[in-house]
């Protein structure tokens, strides 16, 4: 690996996308219109298309549409859909599942990170009403105290997002006492470093020394735990336990992602060199240092490959695996002159 990470690329991503959104799903490369789209993949959207630095105006683009597509899904209550069919239909009702949580993190990201005053200003309106919910789902209310924690990096009296991060911090169980498995559930499942990313992040916006430490503390964890040979190994589909046997298929790029953003959260909390390490195993992981020595990402296209599989790669090019790829990028480029 060089020490210049690959510039994200927005091609597929613009090709994923119609007038309504983005399509979840691709065959090859692809879009699959027949199944539609969902808040989850836009919440994302808006996540990397505001986090880009002097982005183009087809990026910007897809943050309005972004937009757009959050705010139809909300109900007044806070609650969220999350499908749309490629009519235009909603398939679901709204809840404070997942997609709810994400809905928050991509407005609060968006308000603290677009550099159009329209986009920030419609990002905080929706954030407020999405905030009076709250989720009995702990990566739900994970991703939302992220969003929130960003917001006030942009508003630091927003009042309903510390109300959120207050209550938070009130739902993270104590610690385990198992040094040998601190983590707070029996089994890693999916979206694993949102937890301790979202204790780092409300730790550091309630100047929470306590709260901070356990995330960094339990993300230095899941970080080694998630390494085999020198590159990272992480969480299948089926999820992880404390004696499952290596490597675990099929490993979905998501994962990777998610432990590249909370590894770009610790390092704004904590000088040590492992976060940036960390980054960049992240992005070692798509260019093919992984357990199937396979590259994860396609560039002639800029999208992501759908899954590493125990007899080769998912080829497909869906929504969820290309965000993955372009929110690693992102963060592997800010970090790829940090001494190694």
């Amino acid at each position: 690996m060089t020490d210049t990470a690959p510039e994200p690329m927005f091609g597929h991503l613009l090709r994923m996308t119609d007038h309504r959104a983005t399509f979840e799903h691709a065959l090859l490369t692809e879009p699959r219109r027949e199944h539609g789209y969902c808040t989850d993949d836009m919440a994302r959207v808006l996540v990397v298309a505001t986090r880009e630095p002097d982005a183009p105006g087809e990026v910007n683009g897809l943050a309005g549409k972004a937009l757009q597509f959050l705010n139809d899904a909300q109900a007044y209550n806070g609650a969220c859909r999350n499908r749309m069919d490629h009519a235009g239909h909603w398939t679901d009702q709204p809840t404070t599942d997942d997609h709810w949580g994400r809905c928050i993190w991509g407005l609060g990201t968006a308000a603290a990170h677009s550099h159009v005053s329209l986009v920030r200003r419609l990002a905080v309106i929706q954030f407020e009403r999405a905030a009076k919910a709250r989720s009995p789902w702990p990566r739900a209310m994970a991703f939302a105290a992220i969003g929130a924690a960003e917001l006030l990096t942009f508003e630091p009296d927003h009042k309903a997002a510390r109300r959120l991060l207050a209550d938070y911090a009130a739902s993270v169980p104590s610690p385990n006492g198992h040094s040998d498995w601190p983590w707070p559930e029996p089994r890693l499942t999916y979206a694993n470093a949102i937890l301790p990313e979202a204790m780092i992040a409300t730790g550091v916006a309630l100047d929470d020394a306590i709260l901070r430490q356990r995330g960094l503390d339990l993300l230095e964890w899941l970080l080694d735990f998630e390494t085999a040979d020198g590159h990272l190994s992480p969480t299948p589909a089926d999820g992880r336990g404390p004696q499952d046997v290596r490597p675990g298929f099929d490993q979905q790029p998501i994962e990777v992602a998610t432990l590249a953003d909370a590894c770009a959260r610790a390092a704004a909390a904590d000088p040590r060199p492992i976060w940036p390490d960390g980054i960049r195993a992240a992005e070692a992981w798509f260019l093919g240092t992984n357990d199937a020595a396979q590259v994860m990402w396609d560039p002639a296209t800029g999208g992501g490959l759908d899954g590493l599989c125990a007899d080769g790669v998912n080829l497909n090019q869906g929504a969820e695996s290309t965000l993955a790829v372009l929110s690693t990028f992102q963060h592997a480029r800010r970090f790829s002159h940090v001494a190694q």
